[in-house]
């Protein structure tokens, strides 16, 4: 398993990526699979551990992670012919030197950040079996061995039946997640939010965000680790998501349908998979009919909510999903 090294695996408090490839390689360990995880040395699993970089590079200003991606794709490559099969969720890099694994890859396309990096797919498409994590973040050109819906850890995310007043935020704070047009929607639908998840556009948040910021109306939690996380999601009373851009997956979406908190969205990228309207949440076009749809969705069956989500998105069946995958490459081989 060539994970990411942005972040520890699993991550502390922020690191979608890390965080499916830890559930996904704790899964395959529990199901008896011999796993090797490459990732950073302080990284947490019951597989076998390996890797080159010490830490996340994202913790650490003094390294470079072009630097360091590189030193740990050509140390997993070098043991590649030790393995029966190479999975990779470390984007495009790897694709880069393909023809060097001697064992069959796999790479979970975790969403696409540029349209620039696609030669790197197109050129190893050939040698390697693509995973998209919903429909709608396929690329046009490209070939698709599957797509895997991610799953969640439901033992840390319980089902809250009451919630709370509150709406929540829940994810990076940047202009693609609408955080401050959420806060906008908060406002008009007369209710109290709160904000939770790393700041990665630092203008934006200080001149859209942080001065709303009182402690009261608007609270803001930082960036939440596994535990509070299901605190705060299960305690609100609405998910808002206004997304500006198409959407690969949604996690914190996920997470919150699973703890029974539904969710307003846009409907962008891959919120049409994931939400169930009327279910699960509402999908919504525009800040003035999210506001009207906040009501609605905090009416929404909570117990409902929670059990379709933990159905749908469970780590098992991800586990489940993925080891069919294996079987369908293997066999081929």
């Amino acid at each position: 398993m060539l994970g990411p090294i942005a972040w520890r695996t699993p991550p502390r408090h922020y690191g979608p990526w890390e965080q499916v490839t830890s559930l996904l390689t704790e899964g395959l360990v529990a199901r008896g699979v011999e796993v090797t995880l490459f990732a950073t040395l302080d990284s947490e699993t019951s597989a076998v551990l390996d890797g080159v970089c010490p830490h996340g590079y994202a913790e650490d200003p003094e390294l470079d992670g072009r630097v360091w991606e590189a030193l740990h794709v050509s140390h997993a490559l070098a043991r590649s012919g030790e393995v029966d099969l190479l999975h990779s969720h470390l984007d495009w890099l790897p694709l880069s030197f393909a023809e060097h694994s001697r064992a069959p890859i796999v790479t979970t396309i975790h969403g696409f950040s540029d349209p620039r990096i696609l030669p790197a797919y197109r050129s190893a498409s050939s040698r390697a079996a693509y995973v998209s994590i919903s429909d709608a973040d396929r690329a046009p050109g490209l070939s698709y061995a599957a797509t895997i819906y991610h799953g969640v850890d439901l033992d840390v995310l319980p089902f809250s039946p009451t919630g709370g007043d509150e709406v929540v935020i829940f994810g990076r704070i940047h202009p693609d997640k609408g955080t401050a047009e959420a806060l906008d929607i908060a406002a008009a639908a007369g209710r109290r939010a709160v904000i939770c998840g790393i700041v990665q556009d630092e203008p934006y948040f200080r001149e859209q965000v942080a001065p709303r910021i009182d402690g009261d109306r608007v609270r803001y939690l930082g960036s939440v680790g596994p535990r509070r996380r299901a605190e705060v999601l299960g305690s609100a009373a609405v998910l808002l998501h206004p997304i500006a851009f198409p959407e690969p997956f949604g996690l914190s979406v996920v997470e919150s349908m699973v703890c029974g908190t539904p969710v307003v969205a846009y409907p962008l990228g891959s919120m049409p998979e994931v939400v169930d309207p009327g279910l699960t949440g509402l999908l919504v076009d525009g800040s003035a009919a999210a506001a009207e749809a906040v009501e609605h969705a905090a009416r929404l069956d909570r117990a409902a909510c929670s059990r379709t989500a933990r159905a749908r998105f469970g780590a098992a069946r991800m586990v489940d999903d993925y080891l069919a995958l294996y079987g369908r490459i293997l066999g081929d081989r």
